[in-house]
């Protein structure tokens, strides 16, 4: 392969820029030219997308340069801000190639007018996203768009698996396939744990001629620690992160380019704020970016980050994926990433080349979160990565996908049938499911069959056609997976458009309240055609929260967590980050325990406000959240008693207003994995817990309208409307497909229900240690402040806090 026309000429351009391809570049080229489909494994920084789109250039030139017609390569990205970048990247390498392919991007941001010359003559390569392949296939004559493909490569294919955006990305393949049988598929991913499986999610199907290239080289990752000059007596959530902000700036000062992450977009909004306070002189050349920002602003800092223009981006993780920011030298991270994956992503923006070297600042909110920076560092060095499940049969996407193949040409239900069943997500299905599926669509279904708007589709010469113009517009509108609370515009009064918020936060507001977006003081005005109009306000105000914001743990972290804290209890931790901690740990240890890592550590404290009890499982929010319900219901059935419930990713309260009876004698009989499904069942309210998953596969699956754009209807409307759906099921159609996956999706993944019976396992072969201090304890703090932030203003949290210090 080395010998053709295409290679040299790749090899002689790359050597006119004093550069020469990475091994695993050669073996991309050698399996991409042999007609294979696989996986590219690198670093950030390292070239993987020339690993792939030269492989193709090459095989063009080895053709003879043949007159291309359309589209030839189709690359999937997850982020619209990563296209422009890819765009470039290409667009570069194609005119000093001398080569007359035209790149072409579609994604949200899409101009119209360069839709429609999309549509009279497609580019040779276009980058897409997931939603928007899906908007193509909904489009009439659809198959002669993609007439000439022969290569699809789906980027950062990592950040989409496990996601219901990667199950579309899936179908789409399937169809795809369909059209093309010889099409190659390549995947670009940082490093999971299930590489192997995400080929395989990736490809359909196991087995066939596939690859995995892995790279097999070195990017170097400096992690650094913002300390404290001393550790507070007590630490708790939230405070210490602005409190180190002095010691923040000289490492803003003394880099080129910084991209500050944080975990929210409220956070970020926060820290932006502040530093243009202590530094007024950075107006001009720091920037805020989140997704909810206008896109043409977001847009105006990639590029401004690419030409170097900014000092400092204050982000959330939309800039976490391979946007190529050479000028970035610095990342500073601010509170905990809760997972290894991310926080390696994230150090790899910065050094983005394969000789520089990735300078991460690590800046915790609160002490503890010392600990876990010392167990990221253990983490990266044992290469502790973690895993990503596939989505398995998610019956909301197959209708969704269904509806788009019947808006368009219409669909031959065995054809699609093999070909979604030849997904790794739909493999499993079965053929009555698919009847029910049909059946669902064409009459409504048991429940649903007397009403019309429920009849979509209907069967014509052995084809499903949707003949309804309105339901297929409004199909076209909703194309996509990514349910979020309602967002509403907010501008000016006199007219500029800022950002967008959701409605469940605005709706908390009164006329003449101030709040912040996008680094701006605003006032309320009022709301009017879905659109929030304010004017400049001087009064400092609250910044919006978004829903699911808190990240939980991960459990590789969680379990390097227990073990830094068994090391801590030893003696045997030498990190700077640990030894800090010393004070705070001599003070647990005086008061409570410190478990070992086979040990549970459980607290029960008397305070004015009632009886605590604490449990440190450290398994992340989530599984506590739940197991505290699993645990007060067990407790309840042995006495009578009632209780308020707090947790965080370390551990979680029980508070009683009488004695809580756990003791050596109940303990492990409390944290068995008997009955386990069905004590969770009647412990946590899973009916409606499902109901509330309802409503998102409610919208995806298109049985709820969620309005047209700029008249989107109002989010308690969507709930209500999805909430008497979910009772017409549940009482005429139990069976019904939607019911059982919004009751899974319940038990899965708000309640992490396979985590949680690991973490019962793990805690029922442990010792379970059981102390009574008298006042609380540095671990305990933390969750104490978590639950009261939730009810108190930060004025009269601080005052609780002080309160809480004397006890």
């Amino acid at each position: 392969m080395k010998n053709t026309p295409g290679w040299q000429a790749i090899e002689k351009w790359l050597a006119a820029k004093e550069l020469r391809p990475f091994v695993f570049q050669e073996e991309a080229w050698e399996h991409y030219l042999q007609g294979r489909s696989g996986l590219v494994n690198a670093p950030t920084g390292f070239g993987k997308t020339f690993s792939l789109f030269l492989g193709a250039v090459i095989r063009w030139i080895n053709d003879g340069r043949p007159k291309t017609k359309g589209l030839q390569l189709l690359w999937v990205t997850p982020l619209r801000a990563l296209a422009k970048d890819l765009g470039r990247a290409m667009e570069e390498a194609l005119y000093e190639l001398d080569i007359p392919w035209s790149v072409g991007i579609r994604s949200g941001d899409t101009a119209t007018a360069e839709r429609e010359r999309q549509k009279k003559r497609m580019p040779e390569v276009l980058i897409i996203t997931p939603e928007s392949i899906h908007i193509l296939l909904s489009q009439k004559s659809y198959a002669e768009r993609f007439a000439g493909l022969h290569t699809v490569v789906v980027d950062e294919w990592h950040e989409l698996l496990g996601s219901k955006r990667g199950v579309m990305v899936e179908l789409g393949l399937s169809r795809l396939r369909g059209l093309q049988p010889g099409l190659q598929t390549w995947g670009i991913s940082a490093t999971i744990g299930n590489l192997g499986e995400a080929l395989d999610v990736l490809m359909g199907r196991p087995g066939g001629d596939t690859a995995i290239v892995r790279a097999t080289v070195h990017k170097e990752i400096q992690v650094h620690c913002i300390l404290p000059d001393e550790i507070e007596k007590y630490p708790w959530a939230g405070h210490m992160g602005l409190r180190l902000l002095h010691k923040v700036l000289p490492v803003i000062e003394q880099s080129r380019t910084t991209l500050l992450f944080t975990n929210t977009r409220g956070q970020s909004e926060i820290w932006y704020q502040q530093i243009l306070k202590a530094r007024p002189d950075l107006a001009g050349a720091i920037a805020l970016h989140h997704g909810s920002i206008d896109s043409e602003l977001r847009i105006w800092v990639e590029e401004a980050l690419h030409t170097g223009a900014l000092k400092l981006v204050v982000c959330t993780s939309s800039l976490d994926l391979g946007v190529d920011f050479r000028p970035v030298d610095t990342v500073i991270q601010v509170g905990s990433p809760k997972g290894v994956a991310r926080f390696l992503q994230r150090a790899g923006r910065s050094g983005h080349r394969p000789d520089e070297v990735s300078h991460i600042w690590f800046l915790p909110t609160h002490s503890l979160e010392l600990v876990e920076a010392a167990a990221l560092k253990d983490a990266m060095a044992e290469n502790l990565i973690e895993s990503r499940m596939p989505v398995i049969l998610a019956y909301d996407v197959l209708l969704q996908y269904l509806m788009t193949l019947a808006v368009s040409d219409g669909f031959d239900p065995a054809e699609t049938w093999a070909e979604v069943t030849g997904t790794y997500c739909y493999r499993d299905l079965l053929p009555e499911e698919w009847q029910q599926i049909l059946a669902f669509m064409t009459s409504g279904g048991e429940a649903l069959q007397t009403y019309d708007e429920f009849h979509k589709l209907h069967l014509v010469d052995g084809r499903y056609y949707c003949t309804s113009r309105q339901l297929a517009m409004r199909h076209r509108l909703n194309i996509g997976t990514i349910v979020s609370d309602t967002m509403l515009k907010v501008k000016y009064m006199t007219g500029g458009y800022i950002g967008l918020i959701e409605e469940y936060f605005i709706s908390r507001l009164s006329p003449g309240d101030a709040f912040s977006l996008s680094g701006h003081n605003l006032e309320f005005v009022l709301i009017k055609d879905m659109t929030v109009l304010v004017r400049k306000s001087t009064k400092k105000g609250m910044v919006p929260s978004w829903n699911g914001g808190r990240m939980p743990l991960s459990a590789n972290l969680g379990r390097m967590l227990r073990r830094k804290f068994h090391e801590a209890m030893d003696g045997r931790a030498q990190e700077e980050e640990v030894q800090i901690l010393r004070p705070l740990f001599d003070l647990q240890q005086a008061l409570s325990h410190i478990p070992a890592e086979d040990e549970l550590l459980i607290e029960h404290i008397e305070t004015k406000d009632g009886y605590h009890l604490f449990v440190y499982p450290f398994e992340g929010r989530l599984v506590h959240e739940v197991m505290a319900a699993l645990l007060a219901w067990r407790i309840s059935r042995l006495h009578p008693i009632s209780f308020s419930i707090a947790m965080n990713d370390y551990g979680f309260e029980l508070l009683s207003d009488q004695p809580i009876p756990l003791d050596d004698s109940n303990a492990h009989e409390l944290f068995s994995t008997e009955r386990l499904t069905e004590d969770l069942q009647a412990s946590v309210n899973s009916t409606e817990m499902a109901r509330r998953k309802f409503r998102d596969i409610a919208v995806i699956a298109g049985l709820v309208f969620q309005g047209f754009p700029g008249k989107h209807k109002a989010n308690r409307h969507l709930q209500s409307s999805a909430s008497l759906l979910f009772n017409v099921f549940t009482d005429y159609d139990p069976q019904n497909l939607l019911i059982r996956q919004a009751f899974n999706e319940a038990f899965f993944y708000q309640m992490e229900e396979a985590r949680l019976r690991d973490s019962m396992q793990r805690i029922s072969s442990q010792r379970i240690k059981i102390t009574f201090p008298e006042r609380l304890t540095p671990f305990c703090f933390p969750i104490k402040v978590d639950s009261l932030r939730e009810q108190l203003t930060s004025e009269k949290l601080e005052d609780r806090i002080k309160k809480m210090i004397v006890w």
